[in-house]
């Protein structure tokens, strides 16, 4: 079967791997649309943080699939079924998943990165860590259900957003566009930030999502919220940047007793002064991964039409050429290419 495997730094070739072997626990899924995420960018530059990964290593953990084939002890899911992937396998044993916290378990595993990833052909999985897809929702709007079910733990679960809150979501990555669609969703009056790069694909393809959008580096992100948010500040603000600037700008922008969620994954230290967070009573919080609970969520608004699948995803690169979508995502030329292996 073809597979885009991951060889080094920035180097990612097709090759030709074996079919997996069913066990009798196991499920078999034929992949149909795999997500390029911003994890799967910086595994792809082997930055630090990364360079833990085995290499050679076929990437991606974010799919759509379709059952064609079970083992002899699985009753949940037969042939036919679509299906999609919770990623990160918790152990079940440890003290946060006995605690209801499986999300920060201490022995977890990633598909893609601890073992071999989705971008291929098939790929075996154990049944509990999948969740059916109705026939309502095709499987190229589903292959975002694991994205979308970071957002919606951010939104739902992490955060005190409700309907008519300002909202605040900084950064126009795939992330930052879902948890502003699910807000949005919530009727929250929401509106997201980027940079100057942002602004030939990523902020367009959130104002066509009908959510306001500013340039920080153009655009008086002040006289916004003057105008908009009349406690001094936003609501709750949504850091998903994954830069250190990040959470030392929602705290400029938050109101007092308002919420800051961290949701990116800054790669260096911050030096976030602390006196105006204390004083203004503003409640920071962080959000990681997601659960059981919400990727049901995530079908639940995709299967209701909540969230625009459609818009927010791109089918223009190529598994024949899969280094280009990982370099146009790097360059802000794209926010959530896909990966059709539904053809092949």
């Amino acid at each position: 079967m073809k597979a885009i495997v991951h060889t080094g730094p920035r180097s990612i070739e097709i090759r030709e791997r074996e079919k997996p072997t069913l066990g009798d626990g196991d499920v078999l899924v034929r992949v149909h649309t795999a997500g390029l995420c911003g994890s799967d960018a910086h595994a792809y530059t082997y930055e630090d943080g990364y360079q833990w990964i085995p290499l050679p290593r076929i990437m991606g953990h974010e799919y759509s699939g379709e059952v064609v084939e079970v083992g002899s002890d699985v009753t949940d899911f037969e042939v036919g079924d679509h299906v999609v992937e919770e990623p990160i396998h918790d152990c079940g044993s440890c003290f946060q998943c006995k605690n209801g916290q499986p999300n920060v378990c201490q022995n977890f595993e990633i598909t893609g990165m601890h073992k071999d990833g989705v971008y291929t052909e098939y790929t075996t999985v154990k049944p509990r860590d999948l969740h059916y897809i109705p026939d309502s929702v095709p499987l190229g709007q589903a292959s975002i259900t694991e994205p979308l079910s970071i957002a919606t733990r951010a939104v739902f679960d992490q955060s005190t957003v409700t309907p008519g809150d300002t909202v605040l979501v900084e950064g126009p990555g795939p992330i930052g566009v879902l948890v502003a669609a699910v807000a949005d969703s919530l009727g929250a009056n929401v509106v997201v930030s980027g940079l100057g790069k942002d602004t030939q694909y990523r902020l367009p393809l959130v104002e066509r999502l009908g959510i306001d959008t500013v340039d920080v580096e153009t655009d008086d992100l002040e006289s916004f919220i003057e105008a908009r948010a009349d406690g001094g500040g936003f609501d709750v603000v949504f850091d998903t940047t994954g830069h250190q600037s990040g959470v030392e700008m929602a705290i400029e922008y938050v109101r007092k007793g308002g919420q800051v969620v961290v949701v990116g994954l800054p790669g260096a230290p911050s030096e976030l002064f602390m006196t105006p967070v204390v004083r203004g009573e503003v409640d920071i919080n962080t959000s990681y991964g997601s659960t059981w609970r919400n990727f049901e969520q995530s079908i639940r608004l995709l299967d209701a039409g909540e969230i625009d699948a459609d818009e927010i995803t791109d089918h223009s690169y190529s598994i024949d050429d899969p280094t280009a979508a990982f370099e146009a995502f790097l360059e802000s030329e794209t926010c959530k290419p896909l990966f059709s292996f539904s053809n092949l």
